[in-house]
């Protein structure tokens, strides 16, 4: 009999969308679909188990072992530094992590950068890395009213379309980090239960590169990644390479955080 595999899935469209990704390549659960409150599905055919968790507690479950794999947004990962290893760029939830202040206003380095954010150890480590002195305000809503009530300098946020800046008179002032949802796995499960989640993370892979356009991502058999921006190839921590540069590139992204 096969091993079972675990996996943590976002409650809300992320998870949805990643689900369609694990039916996709034969690993479907049509339990998953009857609705109502219920939270773990199995399919015992697949030998696979799926749970709806909060998005920010799948590297948690992850890390703890409860799940084999999950998907999860980088950014949660950063700011909690979550000990596990990261199998693949989904693609999927993409946005970024900026610095945004008001619309033509700068801030005087000359003082501690007040900084508003959900985000607390994320904006920390990207401005001890500038030497920069910040005082930190953590708030859990409405962001940018913020830096509108002079009570922050900045804010340091989650940015998508950035409509919600432009309506508040704000603007981004640089970005942080590229953001998009990953396959995460547990490191004792991927070293006792290897072959399984090699083979589900190749159909994954398969799959995106099917999907991705004119072959923006290309697949790496010495687990190296083509940048999405400069097309340099570039060393990555992950197993698989589907990510941006580590190192300033021609397209003046930076991305020196570990994938």
């Amino acid at each position: 009999m096969r091993n079972w595999i675990n996996i943590a899935l976002p409650k809300g469209r992320l998870g949805e969308k990643a689900y369609d990704i694990f039916e996709a390549i034969g690993y479907g659960c049509p339990s998953i679909h009857e609705g109502g409150r219920k939270l773990i599905f199995e399919n015992e055919e697949n030998g696979v188990r799926y749970f709806w968790v909060k998005p920010s507690d799948v590297a948690v479950y992850v890390e703890r072992g409860a799940a084999d794999i999950g998907v999860v947004g980088k950014d949660i990962l950063l700011e909690q530094s979550s000990d596990v290893y990261e199998l693949l760029d989904l693609g999927m939830g993409k946005c970024r992590m900026a610095v945004a202040g008001v619309k033509g206003e700068r801030p005087d380095g000359g003082h501690t950068l007040r900084v508003a954010t959900k985000f607390p150890n994320i904006a920390r480590e990207f401005y001890r890395k500038q030497s920069r002195e910040i005082d930190i305000i953590e708030l859990h809503g409405s962001i940018e009213i913020a830096p509108i009530l002079k009570m922050s300098d900045v804010i340091v946020d989650i940015v998508e379309t950035g409509t919600t800046l432009r309506e508040n008179n704000l603007e981004v002032i640089e970005t942080v980090v590229p953001i998009s949802a990953r396959l995460i796995a547990n490191k004792v499960s991927y070293k006792f239960n290897n072959a399984r989640i090699r083979e589900l993370c190749d159909r994954i892979a398969e799959n995106l590169e099917k999907k991705i356009d004119g072959g923006r991502y290309e697949r790496i058999a010495d687990d190296r990644c083509l940048c999405v921006s400069c097309k340099d190839r570039r060393a990555v921590s992950g197993i698989y390479g589907y990510a941006d540069c580590r190192r300033p590139c021609d397209s003046g992204i930076s991305f020196d955080s570990e994938l």
